[in-house]
């Protein structure tokens, strides 16, 4: 047993925890429940040890909190619908169901090949019918309580590939995969309500306190909050007015403009007998859909030739520009423009020459002479130019010139939201089926119950672009539900969001005949832990958010807050390379010779590159199964855990891996050889105990107690820490101390099995070899003996007129006398007194001891 063999134990132990079903939630156990969970994979392919990360996160949680005493769900399950199948089943000529369940079935082993502690009873893969019928169930259920409608909405469309693009499939402006220029087009698209829930959505934010303060932040700005003025700006040449939101109402008397999106219905109205202004609205439509990418362009406009009166300025007209910066679907699709007090507005007005006002003067700033030059001036002051606001702050002025519109019957003050309703449309094949039929003479007829689901055909053909349920020669045609015409199903399907957005809930009772049982769900829920990318802060996790009070309107759930906490683990990193024609080359075809790195199957030399995630476009991937196979799933696990904070980035280095397998080796090898007679499991402690087997038995009650609270704060690097320095300890504890054997086992046994949520294969094979015939995955978590926890002695600082001059050691809670006298003869102390008269003496308890000369 001297050396740890990975290949011959952990699979041992995978079939034990199987047979025994130790991972198992039950429903009808007396012990407290505890839910983790780690944000499900999408069955892309093979895994690297870049995707173990966060897994193995969860997976210690889970194995701590059921040594813990609790009944812990920790499930697993599949994201399984998605274009990445599309697109292989295009390049690879092969059906997108069956790519995706061999990475499954594949993914799935790897997975089991590295020990997580899954209940895999409990497995979901949302791609099949028994999954899918009941989001279509949802959906209805939206439907009919208003949550879900059907409008036009302006999307981005790729002429090539015939389908709608999200924001990040848009590079700069062209489509991800056919590289064509993208169009923004009209489109009829299904949407949920979660703009009825944003004031909810965002009030709750402060609730949610074991979430990291930046994901909060994340939620809260891209909810939006916005408080300002609607404001009617009359037409010269027309009747009606314009209307434009502004949160900045104070800044008014520095307008010098109007703009209105390209999208706006004037812009189409003005479009229509005009080519140039046609020309540059599809312009602007190539710009993409995405805030970023409509921020970043050069600022450009259209000068409409119609003109707006100031409301309050009498004689002022101001022109009205269609400008590719102006959002459609935030406000009213039309806004004034400041340049003196918006860096945006400012460089519209430089590119077409039109006057800036300053109307904020800055705390330090003169009147007089105060002007804007390049930069806009965005920070606090005073009004000034600006009548009967001059000399108010920027936040009187604000509330005085709304009360004016008011009054007026200018405009009314407004709360508007960043947030959109979720567009929840897709025009692709492999995405779970909308149960809607289209009727024309009924219009849009949902599904009955009784016919769901409505479940995707097996015999399409991917050998043209778009959508090939369009195309399809008889799944879309049927009878309306209704009056029995002939109709035609929805050929779109659900976003992905969908799928993922309640499958937490579905874990609770994955068998359920009702898609989500209630009883189980309000037991379970809200998840307890819940562990992810950053990636995911914003959509998914508001999404999950929404569902869950959309779902409890519809009555299949009581709570509104999916997860209780939330820990966003780093990316595993690591080095690329690359040829100097660009070529990527995977690490293991790397030598590393001095600082220069060359390719081992020709030696041609080789670019190294920065540290970047783990990614397969770059090779920068280590494989899993190699590693596996090299060292076994604890020294993987037992790295990716151990050399940074779980939040942060961990590089990927072969130093990393080699350091974790020596110290496993190590560690068996202390229980596989004592020095000492360890002696039975459970002997009674000697009646005396040498001073080294003292303190080292100390340092185990103390680690036993400091490793729970590092786990329980994610601080797992710090455990595993701690445990190699008490592993430290117990090596060089003296065997022929007193009592050196008893301490030996009771620091062995500590380590098994504090490191057992980490290592746990060896663990298992550490337990038994330590003479324990139940296995450390049906063992409590220790204990620590609270007597050692505090010291005997404290080390106090001495100091002489407040600077330190030395430190001295007393029995902890000395008493003054004691602690004057032994301060009074530290050599520091009687050195710089040199016999000066002591004045007096002042104590602060196991703290510190300052002397007054």
């Amino acid at each position: 047993m001297a050396r740890y063999n990975p290949l011959e134990i952990e699979p041992k132990w995978q079939e034990r925890w199987t047979e025994a079903r130790s991972f198992a939630a039950r429903e009808d156990d007396g012990r407290p429940r505890y839910y983790v969970l780690e944000m499900f994979p999408y069955p892309s392919g093979r895994l690297h040890v870049g995707h173990i990360r966060n897994y193995a996160i969860g997976d210690v949680l889970a194995r701590y909190k059921r040594a813990k005493g609790f009944n812990v769900l920790h499930p697993m399950g599949w994201d399984a619908f998605g274009l990445p199948a599309e697109n292989a089943a295009i390049a690879s000529n092969i059906h997108p169901a069956i790519w995706t369940r061999q990475n499954i079935a594949a993914m799935g082993d790897q997975l089991r090949r590295v020990g997580l502690s899954y209940d895999w009873d409990r497995e979901i893969s949302t791609c099949e019918p028994d999954y899918y019928r009941h989001e279509q169930k949802m959906f209805l259920d939206f439907l009919e309580a208003g949550l879900a409608y059907r409008k036009k909405s302006m999307v981005n469309w790729d002429p090539v590939e015939h389908t709608v693009l999200a924001n990040e499939q848009v590079i700069e402006g062209r489509g991800w995969r056919s590289g064509a220029l993208v169009e923004r087009r009209e489109l009829t698209q299904w949407f949920l309500r979660i703009t009825d829930y944003a004031e909810e959505l965002l009030e709750a934010i402060d609730g949610l306190e074991r979430w990291p303060d930046r994901v909060r932040l994340m939620q809260r700005n891209w909810i939006g909050r916005s408080v300002g003025l609607r404001l009617g700006f009359r037409f010269d040449q027309r009747d009606d007015a314009l209307e434009v939101f502004t949160t900045r109402p104070d800044t008014l008397f520095g307008a010098a403009f109007c703009a209105v999106s390209a999208f706006h219905p004037l812009a189409a109205e003005l479009a229509a007998d005009n080519p140039e202004i046609a020309a540059f609205v599809a312009e602007c439509g190539r710009l993409g859909t995405s805030e970023e990418a409509i921020e970043t362009a050069e600022k450009k406009g259209y000068d409409t030739g119609l003109t707006v009166s100031h409301p309050f300025l009498e004689g002022v007209h101001l022109p009205v520009y269609i400008a590719n910066f102006v959002l459609m679907d935030y406000g009213t699709g039309a806004v004034f423009g400041c340049p003196a007090h918006d860096q945006r507005d400012l460089d519209f007005a430089r590119r077409y020459g039109l006057t800036v006002t300053p109307v904020v003067l800055p705390p330090d700033a003169e009147a007089q002479t105060f002007a804007i030059g390049d930069e806009a001036y965005t920070g606090p002051g005073r009004i000034i130019n600006s009548q009967f606001l001059d000399g108010l702050d920027i936040e009187t002025a604000k509330e005085a010139i709304a009360e004016k519109a008011r009054e007026r019957g200018l405009g009314e003050p407004a709360t508007l939201y960043r947030l959109r309703d979720w567009g929840v449309s897709r025009q692709r094949y492999w995405g779970c089926p909308i149960p809607v039929i289209h009727c024309k003479d009924c219009g849009a007829v949902p599904v009955p119950e009784a016919d769901l689901p409505v479940t995707l055909p097996n015999d399409v053909s991917f050998d043209q672009p778009g959508n090939p349920l369009d195309r399809h020669p008889t799944w879309k045609s049927v009878p309306c539900p209704i009056c029995g015409g002939d109709a035609e199903r929805e050929t779109d399907t659900f976003d992905t969001f969908f799928e993922s957005s309640w499958y937490f809930a579905r874990f609770a009772s994955p068998q359920s005949e009702k898609g989500i049982d209630a009883e189980a769900a309000d037991a379970w829920l809200p998840v307890d832990q819940y562990i992810g990318g950053i990636e995911h802060a914003v959509l998914h996790l508001l999404y999950s958010r929404f569902f869950c009070r959309a779902l409890k309107r519809c009555g299949y759930l009581t709570v509104e807050e999916p997860f209780a906490g939330l820990m966003t683990q780093g990316m595993v990193v690591h080095e690329t390379f690359r040829t100097r024609n660009g070529e990527w080359v995977f690490p293991e075809d790397v030598d590393i010779k001095g600082e220069k790195a060359f390719r081992q199957s020709d030696g041609a030399p080789l670019e190294r590159g920065r540290l970047e995630k783990m990614s397969k476009s770059k090779k920068n991937v280590v494989g899993l199964e190699t590693m596996v196979e090299e060292f076994g799933a604890d020294t993987v696990r037992l790295m990716l855990l151990s050399d940074s904070p779980p939040e942060r980035d961990l590089e990927w280095t072969d130093a990393g891996i080699n350091g974790a397998w020596r110290y496993l080796n190590r560690l068996w090898r202390m229980i596989a050889e004592p020095v000492a007679d360890l002696g039975e499991p459970g002997g009674q402690r000697p009646g005396t105990l040498g001073a080294g087997a003292e303190a080292a038995f100390r340092d185990i009650q103390k680690t036993v107690a400091a490793v729970e609270q590092d786990i329980e704060a994610f601080r797992l690097n710090r455990a595993i820490a701690r445990v190699r320095e008490l592993t430290n300890t117990l090596a060089e504890l003296d065997p022929g101390e007193a009592g050196a054997g008893w301490v030996l086992r009771q620091g062995l046994e500590a380590s098994v099995l504090l490191l057992a949520p980490f290592i746990p294969h060896a663990a298992e094979e550490m337990w038994g070899a330590l003479g324990h015939s139940a296995m450390v995955t049906d063992t409590p978590w220790p204990v620590a003996d609270a007597d050692f926890l505090v010291d005997d002695s404290v080390t106090v600082a001495v100091q002489v007129n407040g600077k330190k001059r030395g430190t001295i050691t007393l029995p902890r809670d000395a008493g003054k006398e004691l602690a004057e006298e032994a301060a009074l003869a530290e050599p520091g102390v009687v050195r710089i007194l040199d016999g000066k008269p002591v004045r007096k003496v002042i104590v602060v308890p196991n703290r510190i001891v300052n002397v007054v000369a």
